[in-house]
């Protein structure tokens, strides 16, 4: 069976949630993408989902320039869910009205459901809470609808069309605060849409295999290895397929975290058994990173000098006609809005770093897939847990951690500082509890005393955040006395540093990467 012909596809309104529905949605095993909410409806139309959800958002539904959704989705035949402003919004499009809440409601909510609509199914709580985040309601419910649900403050917390699969929902169902939520969402993909679920790690590697057999063919691959848990994964499963027909070029650009090119090149060769050529580019990353200190620039100057390397090398080794890459979903979709084209949020080296002229054709045979999804495949394909569970690490590495000018002395400071960072963690076994841990070494200097002498050095912050695909996170609530132990080791055991704080700062409103 097809995997890709079971799909939901999922409208943005511009919620900081809709990246959690696609994962809730895929986690039921069924398939499903992204589009802006703005999408030409032929582009809806042809992507054959068989279900539609419309997300929340920031707007009011009454406003002159809200966004809407064009008339004819409501008339594809295909069931419908709107969460939130997608709630509002189907309300006021069947003649409900739609109008400012006498109390916001935002946070916990106990909602009473009726239990016999399909929606609910399977749900043994007669009352449950959810998650609320809503400044309007559906003050009166449109013809030819229902209500199935409600809450104190909310009399339409859910309804449903009375003979068309529509269905709408004040709350939001994707986040982990809504008791019942995967359920309720795995109820509308599998039961009201009618989707098989096909979406698994196993069926995705067999379908990928045999797409990359296809796809390439006999041509040769060469693939940009980092080490990090996107280009092992990707890297073994091209191989999987093709065999010797993959390349894997290793560059080692100086702005590695410690000791991570040997326990690369050791993996690779010895453990996977592939084509792996090693390349010590330090220097010449370094020149191109002498002064700058913009992070856009300082990724551009990264994923073109990547590039022109693996060019070189590739005119050593042979003629290649594809370059792999570990691009994942979140990269694609993180800098794109309901709006269009979005004020960047930060180009990803994967993705905007590579130069036009690049004589490669892209594989990227992870690019549907959320990080939590990557880990499962690569436990699928046998690839072992040290590797997989290893923390997210930028394409740019230390490029875009060490804040400011780039050298080769700052990049030493940074790499030693963070190594103890990771190893306090794994020692109080946290490591594998965190999401994503790292430091880093800020542009000033602050004023200390070590002994009898002033310091006029290095500050660095350390970063550790929870979350479950990147795409919003939380700051990890480590114990004070480990975060004790952090600091007081670093400060103590490397030279240059007389500063730590701790980045308390959860996504959104900041990224989980500093620049």
């Amino acid at each position: 069976m097809d995997i890709h012909s079971q799909k939901v596809l999922i409208l943005d309104f511009g919620s900081q949630y809709t990246q959690l529905i696609a994962r809730r949605v895929r986690e039921a095993n069924v398939y499903c993408e992204i589009f802006p909410c703005n999408v030409e409806f032929e582009k809806i139309k042809e992507y054959g989902a068989k279900g539609i959800i419309l997300s929340g958002g920031p707007a009011s539904v009454y406003d002159k320039d809200a966004p809407k959704v064009s008339d004819e989705v409501y008339e594809l035949g295909v069931p419908v869910l709107g969460i939130c402003y997608g709630h509002q919004l189907t309300g006021m499009y069947f003649g409900g009205v739609v109008a400012e809440a006498d109390h916001r409601e935002y946070g916990r909510a106990e909602l009473y459901a009726d239990k016999s609509d399909d929606f609910f199914a399977d749900i043994e709580d007669d009352s449950f809470v959810v998650w609320m985040s809503h400044g309007d309601r559906l003050d009166k419910m449109p013809e030819g609808f229902k209500t199935i649900a409600k809450t104190d403050n909310a009399p339409v917390a859910a309804m449903r069309h009375e003979t068309r699969p529509i269905y709408t929902i004040q709350f939001h169902p994707e986040v982990a605060h809504t008791k019942n939520g995967r359920q309720i969402l795995e109820n509308f993909v599998v039961k009201i849409c009618g989707c098989e679920q096909v979406w698994t790690p196993r069926n995705f590697v067999e379908a990928e295999i045999e797409r990359i057999k296809e796809l390439v063919g006999d041509k040769r691959v060469l693939c940009g290895l980092s080490g990090g848990v996107d280009s092992s994964v990707a890297a073994v499963l091209i191989h999987r397929a093709i065999g010797d027909n993959l390349t894997c070029v290793f560059v080692d650009n100086g702005l590695l975290r410690k000791d991570e090119g040997k326990q690369v090149e050791d993996a690779f060769r010895n453990q996977f058994k592939m084509n792996l050529v090693a390349v010590n580019a330090e220097d010449r990353f370094l020149s191109v990173l002498k002064g700058v200190t913009d992070p856009e620039k300082k990724r551009k100057a990264i994923g073109n000098m990547f590039v022109r390397i693996f060019e070189e090398e590739s005119s050593k080794l042979g003629e290649f006609e594809f370059l792999a890459q570990g691009t994942l979903y979140p990269d694609v979709i993180e800098s794109v809005s309901f709006k269009g084209p979005s004020a960047t949020i930060k180009t990803h080296h994967n993705v905007g770093g590579l130069p036009e002229d690049m004589k490669f054709k892209l594989l990227e045979p992870l690019r549907e897939l959320f990080k939590d999804e990557v880990r499962r495949v690569g436990l699928e394909l046998g690839i072992p847990e040290n590797f997989i569970w290893r923390h997210p690490f930028p394409g740019p590495g230390l490029g875009v951690r060490v804040l400011g000018e780039v050298t080769k002395e700052r990049c030493d400071v940074l790499r030693e500082a963070d190594a103890i960072f990771l190893e306090e963690l794994h020692k109080a076994d946290l490591y594998t509890k965190i999401w994503q841990a790292f430091t880093v070494l800020l542009p000033v200097n602050t004023v200390g005393v070590m002994g009898d002498n002033r310091t006029y050095e290095n500050a660095v912050a350390v970063r550790a955040v929870e979350s479950t695909d990147g795409m919003t996170a939380d700051w990890a609530h480590i114990p004070y006395e480990v975060l004790g132990r952090i600091s007081n080791r670093i400060i103590n055991e490397v030279r240059g540093i007389n500063r730590v704080a701790y980045d308390i700062s959860s996504k959104p409103p900041a990224t989980i990467e500093w620049e």
